[in-house]
C-alpha cells in the first residue's frame, strides 16, 4: 500500500504486514505512523482493510469548528498509540464519495475498524479521555 508521509507527503510502499514493524519515509527518515495518515478514496479501503492494527478515522472537514478543535486531540493520540493504532484521517470535504459511502451524517465522527470491518462509531469531538476510551475499546 501506498502511504504519504504525514512529515513530508513522500508516498512510500509499506507492505500491510509491515505496518506494525515502524515504517520509516524513505525521504525524510520519520515514522510514518507517528502522525494521522491523510487518507484518499484511492488507499482508504486498503489502509482498513489490510492493516493489521486497528484503525481510527476521523471523518473531518476544514470549515468544521470542532473538527478544528478536535485535530491536536487526534494527533496526540496517534502520537501515543503510534504502531498500536493507526490513525487515519478524512476529509470529506474533498472526499465526499467517502463520506457518503460510510453514511458520514455529521463531523466530526470517529470510526474504529479491525479486521476491515467498523466495529464503533461516535459522532463530535471527544475530549481526550473518551478518545482513550475508543481508543482502548479497539485494542481490548
Amino acid at each position: 500500500m501506498i502511504i504519504h508521509c504525514p512529515h513530508c507527503n513522500k508516498g512510500n510502499r509499506i507492505p500491510a504486514e509491515k505496518l506494525n514493524q515502524t515504517p520509516i519515509c524513505g525521504a525524510c527518515q520519520q515514522e510514518l505512523l507517528s502522525l494521522p495518515i491523510n487518507a484518499t478514496a484511492a488507499n482508504f479501503s486498503e489502509l482498513i482493510t489490510q492493516s493489521v492494527m486497528p484503525v481510527i478515522v476521523d471523518f473531518w472537514a476544514p470549515w468544521c469548528g470542532p473538527c478544528k478543535m478536535f485535530g491536536p486531540t487526534f494527533q496526540s493520540s496517534a502520537i501515543t498509540h503510534a504502531n498500536q493504532v493507526l490513525f487515519v484521517k478524512v476529509n470529506t470535504e474533498a472526499e465526499q464519495a467517502l463520506g457518503s459511502q460510510w453514511n458520514i451524517r455529521s463531523i466530526p465522527t470517529l470510526a474504529g475498524f479491525k479486521g476491515g470491518k467498523e466495529v464503533h462509531r461516535v459522532s463530535g469531538a471527544l475530549p481526550p479521555a473518551q478518545l482513550e476510551q475508543f481508543v482502548k475499546q479497539l485494542t481490548i
